[in-house]
Order: C-alpha cells, then sequence, then structure tokens
C-alpha cells in the first residue's frame, strides 16, 4: 500500500478547498461571537453598491473589514482613512478568497464608543451580581418627614428640587447634603454624601442627581463607587439624573429613577395628587423590573439575531455583492499596476528601508515608554483615590464618636480632686472643691451646700 493511500484512509475527511473555507468561516462565526475593537482605518472603500470595505490596523497588525449597507447606514459620522474608531463585529472568512475578514456592526469615534462600551460592560456586571434585581428595591414612604438631597450646592437641580417641594408641601423639612457632581472626584464625593445621609439618619428618603449634559458631564452617576453606595443604603434613593433621556448607571440600582430633579421632588413631596404618585411609583418599578429582565435576556436575544442572519437570504446576497466588488478591484488593481509597476517598486524599496531606520525601532521604543508611564500614573491615582476616601470616612466616623463633640453640645464632666467622675450628689459634701470639663476650658468650683 503505497503511503499516499495510507494516509487517505487515516482521515475522516477529505475537503474541497470551497468545503474547506465553508467549514472555517462557520467555525469562526459560530464560536468566537461578538468582538469590540479599536484601531486606525486604512485602504476605505465605498463602491456603487453601497457597501464599505476597508482596513482595521494599529502599529503592529491590520485585519480586512466589510460593513454592509444595512449597518452602515446607522453610521452617525462620515469615516475617512487614518480615523480612529471602536468597531462591534463578528469574525469571518471571505470564502472565494480564503480571506479572514471582520464583518462591522456598528462603528463610533474612539472616544465617544469607549465611554459607551464601559457604561454598558458596568451595566452588564452589575446586573448578574443582582444589583438591579427588583425584591432589593425598597418602597419610598408614604408620608415623609424629611428629605435629603445629594446634588451641588450651586447646580439649577437643587434649585428646581426646592422650588417644587416649596410649592406642594412648604412645611416638609429639608437636608442637603451638597457634593460635586462633575469630574475628577465627583463620584467619590457623592458616595461620601450619601454615606454620611446613612450615618446621621436624619432623613426617610434620599434625593440623588444633577441637571442633564453629556454622556461625559454624567459620567460620575455611571460610575461603580456610586452603584454600590446607593445599593447599600438604608434609606430608599430617588435616582433624578439629568433629562428624561438620560440613563445612567445609577437610575438602574436606584429604589427608583425619576426622569428628572423636579419630578423627584414631585415624587417625595405630598399633595392632593397622592394617589397618582403611588401610580407612577408603581410604574417606576414597573420599568425598572423591565429593563431588569431586558438586560438578563439581551445576550439571548442577539444569538438568536445572529443565527437568524445567518440563515438570512441576504447574508448570501452580500456575499455574492462582495465577490462582485472583489472582483471589480482586482481588475481595476491590475490596470493600475500596469501603469504604476516602477512607482511601487520605488515605493517598496523606500518602504523596506524606512523599515530598518533607527528612527521606527525608537518610535516604538517610545510609544512603549509613554504606555507604561500612564499605566503607572493611572494606578497611583487609583491608590490615591481609594486612600482619600478611606481616610475621609474614617475622620467622620471618629468625629461621630469624639468626647468633644459631645462636649461641643453643651454637656459637660465634673470630677473631684483625685480625678473621680461625679455622678450623684451624694458623692460630695461641703467644702469639696470640684473640676467640671466644658467644650473649651474647664470650671473650678467649691460645695457650699
Amino acid at each position: 500500500m503505497t503511503m499516499f493511500a495510507q494516509q487517505t484512509q487515516s482521515n475522516d475527511r477529505i475537503y474541497t478547498v470551497s468545503s474547506l473555507n465553508a467549514e472555517v468561516r462557520l467555525l469562526l462565526e459560530n464560536e468566537m461571537g461578538i468582538v469590540w475593537l479599536v484601531g486606525e482605518l486604512s485602504n476605505l472603500s465605498m463602491p456603487v453598491s453601497g457597501h464599505w470595505y476597508f482596513t482595521l490596523k494599529d502599529s503592529r497588525a491590520q485585519v480586512k473589514c466589510a460593513m454592509f449597507k444595512g449597518n452602515n447606514r446607522r453610521v452617525t459620522f462620515k469615516p475617512a482613512n487614518g480615523t480612529q474608531v471602536l468597531v462591534k463585529a463578528r469574525l469571518s472568512l471571505y470564502e472565494p478568497r480564503g480571506d479572514y475578514q471582520l464583518i462591522i456592526e456598528s462603528m463610533q469615534p474612539e472616544g465617544d464608543g469607549r465611554l459607551q462600551q464601559q457604561f454598558e460592560q458596568l451595566k452588564m456586571a452589575l446586573a448578574a451580581e443582582g444589583l438591579f434585581a427588583q425584591s432589593l428595591k425598597k418602597s419610598l414612604p408614604e408620608q415623609p418627614q424629611r428629605v435629603g438631597i445629594v446634588t451641588s450646592k450651586t447646580g439649577a437641580a437643587l434649585h428646581d428640587i426646592l422650588n417644587v417641594l416649596q410649592r406642594r408641601d412648604p412645611n416638609l423639612p429639608i437636608v442637603i447634603y451638597p457634593t460635586m457632581v462633575q469630574g475628577e472626584g465627583a463620584a467619590i464625593s457623592i458616595a461620601q454624601a450619601i454615606g454620611r445621609a446613612n450615618t446621621r439618619q436624619e432623613c426617610d428618603v434620599l434625593i440623588v442627581g444633577r441637571g442633564g449634559g453629556s454622556l461625559e458631564d454624567l459620567w460620575a452617576f455611571n460610575e461603580e463607587i456610586v452603584a454600590r453606595t446607593i445599593a447599600a443604603s438604608q434609606i430608599p434613593v430617588v435616582s433624578a439624573v439629568g433629562h428624561e433621556v438620560d440613563v445612567t448607571i445609577a437610575d438602574f440600582v436606584a429604589d427608583v429613577r425619576a426622569p428628572t430633579p423636579s419630578a423627584a421632588a414631585e415624587l417625595v413631596s405630598r399633595d392632593m395628587t397622592h394617589q397618582t404618585q403611588k401610580i407612577d411609583q408603581k410604574r417606576q418599578q414597573l420599568q425598572h423590573a423591565f429593563r431588569h429582565y431586558m438586560t438578563e435576556h439581551s445576550a439571548r436575544l442577539v444569538q438568536l439575531h445572529h443565527r437568524l442572519e445567518r440563515q438570512h437570504p441576504q447574508l448570501r446576497l452580500n456575499q455574492q455583492q462582495q465577490h462582485l466588488d472583489d472582483i471589480s478591484s482586482r481588475l481595476e488593481r491590475a490596470i493600475n499596476k500596469l501603469t504604476t509597476g516602477h512607482h511601487q517598486h520605488l515605493e517598496r524599496i523606500e518602504y523596506k528601508l524606512a523599515l530598518h531606520s533607527p528612527a521606527q525601532t525608537i518610535k516604538h521604543n517610545s510609544t512603549r515608554l509613554k504606555q507604561a508611564e500612564r499605566r503607572l500614573l493611572d494606578a497611583m491615582d487609583r491608590r490615591l483615590l481609594n486612600a482619600s476616601h478611606k481616610l475621609a470616612m474614617a475622620a467622620e466616623k471618629l468625629e461621630t464618636v469624639s468626647p468633644l463633640a459631645t462636649l461641643g453640645r453643651g454637656y459637660s464632666i465634673t470630677r473631684d480632686t483625685k480625678g473621680n467622675v461625679i455622678r450623684r450628689a451624694d458623692q460630695v459634701k461641703a467644702g469639696d472643691e470640684l473640676h467640671t470639663k466644658v467644650a473649651e476650658g474647664e470650671i473650678r468650683s467649691v460645695v457650699t451646700e
């Protein structure tokens, strides 16, 4: 028996090139699922078919991409070569050439896209932990005795809340816990204000929020420390961040989400529409439960959607259209090659020379050094923020139990000359000298009767 026959018998199956490429394409699409990538656009092509073809690259590698017109119609900016983007894609294989490629489903500029991706990742993680569960939601008191407000003391949101409360229930006591609501350190400031309200137990409902703004402006309310502090709050929390269209992580974890700060003030105040407010509260709870349900089943929906896409005739049409576009591009490249051969040869020589240039090595090492420096600075910032938060919490607890704080409220400590604390009148007699400690100083006295 020849060696070829032996090898043939040992294989379970003999593939053709076409069947092998088809199997690999299915393997990539079914096993890898959805991926997110950041890179630079290059070789962007937009033929008359409406589909987009381009290369996504970084300093060390590149990958070919296709974005069909059903998806690229939803792109809200004009892409161009050199643009840094964040894409959501699924892996596939272009069977006629055996080229590994990405099928792009969405594309955003890198900055906005990263924030939105961080938002979705944190939302999914907290939902998986159960922080959005309806069973954890606390009911708002039907008749609040005192309302706490966690927001900026100079923001428009505070004025809106106070105006509504003054109009609806002027006698309702209010406690304001001022905090930063934007910028570096705002998330820790918000968490500390909520913790301070829980420590003091001065109110029976909290409004936490601010006025509207961009995703970056509202980002403090998407931080994990704020979400976990709201979830741990013993006082019911009403989230009132931005306008009705603005949605933050704080909205999902709060006991009730109000569309605006003014609406939050209406939810916690009392007037002739109290029954309507109870109905609105139930509606909010139902919306929270529905959002939680949608979060839990979103992954399943995405899987079913991709299965439907793979079985849809449009997928085959897209592949055929891509094949036609590829043939057209190859023909154009062949014509251009005949007329620009010498020029391309010169560019290849220059490119090879540039690859071996010491400047490239220096540039690469400089980039790595900057990345390492940035990671070090980020780590130092996180350590400092965590230490600052722990120090603030410890100082607040120490202040709460300090004997000096008790003396500051008007109390005093009286001792005899031996240092014994006087607790009863029969511990002293006429002529005894006493020393009384007050908040600022000490009083010496003598018993006369």
